[in-house]
């Protein structure tokens, strides 16, 4: 093994397919969405036409671009306190209990691997204006308010209502991360912990949490890159209204600058789009990283 290690030739062999995969997935279309973005896409003669940073001028003055931006914000911020909230919580609920564990964690880790486009057409049916949980609210003489359609607020009610179906729906993806980072750590200090008087509050706060502080870092990184991107949920429950109910985020809006008729297929400006996308991305990564950057232990 000590040979094979200093062996270059075998390291660059071994590298090579994920370098490639890297660079063809990942690094290639950034830089060709870069020149993109300082192109104007011609729709007749399917070309594009460099036209420098008109681009990104036209986003500093777009009104809408600062609709979508504040709510992406809000969904990083949502998702990541709220997953970081109710993901420690149901780990440390599920680690300690011993019947019906595996249960409960299936039932709560399952909507993850479901289609979002399925359950978002189920939630829209749900939070129907005259259907849904206002079918139910009607029974008992209460006016259900428009879930999806209320445009009042600095952030609108929809928005808060997909937040929140998001939250059930990711949940279980910061849950299995933090049980599996507590399921590493050793019983013996848990074990002294209880010797010296501890309780299982206190040894929660005082063992768990700082163990946890790496798997934090993680789990968020995760959430905020996935709250940036986040698109199918918001399409599948609001369709084409997001821009009439002020409910576009950045992935949306990006969607409907390039790829629909509404937003007249501008490629370049879609580009830069997703340009801020990847930067914000990457700032929130880096963020969150140095908040939570720990010295390395043995557990």
């Amino acid at each position: 093994m000590d040979k094979l290690l200093k062996n270059k030739v075998a390291i660059f062999i071994f590298v090579a397919p994920a370098l490639i995969l890297f660079t063809v997935v990942l690094f290639i279309p950034i830089l060709t969405s870069f020149y993109y973005a300082l192109c104007d896409y011609s729709k007749v003669t399917r070309s594009y036409t460099f036209n420098g940073i008109e681009n990104f001028k036209w986003l500093a003055k777009d009104p809408t671009i600062r609709i979508a931006f504040k709510n992406s914000m809000f969904f990083l911020v949502f998702s990541c306190v709220s997953q970081l909230i109710m993901g420690i919580l149901l780990a440390g609920l599920l680690t300690n209990i011993k019947k019906g564990r595996n249960f409960f964690k299936n039932v709560i880790y399952m909507p993850c691997v479901l289609s979002s486009a399925a359950l978002g057409l189920l939630w829209a049916f749900l939070f129907h204006a005259k259907i849904g949980i206002n079918n139910v609210l009607s029974t008992f003489g209460i006016k259900g308010p428009g879930w999806l359609y209320e445009t009042s607020g600095f952030i609108t009610l929809p928005m808060w209502v997909i937040a929140f179906v998001a939250l059930w729906q990711y949940v279980g993806q910061s849950m299995m991360l933090y049980m599996a980072q507590i399921s590493g750590i050793s019983n013996s200090l848990y074990e002294a912990s209880y010797i010296d008087g501890a309780t299982k509050v206190k040894a929660f706060r005082y063992i768990t949490l700082p163990l946890l502080k790496p798997m934090i870092g993680t789990a968020m990184s995760l959430n905020a890159i996935g709250s940036l991107k986040f698109f199918d949920l918001i399409y599948s429950m609001l369709g084409d209204k997001t821009e009439n109910l002020k409910m576009d985020v950045l992935a949306t809006y990006l969607y409907r600058t390039g790829f629909s008729s509404k937003g007249g297929n501008h490629y370049g400006r879609a580009s830069a789009i997703g340009l801020v996308l990847v930067v914000l991305c990457l700032l929130a990564t880096a963020i969150i990283n140095r908040i939570f950057k720990t010295e390395s232990y043995e557990m």
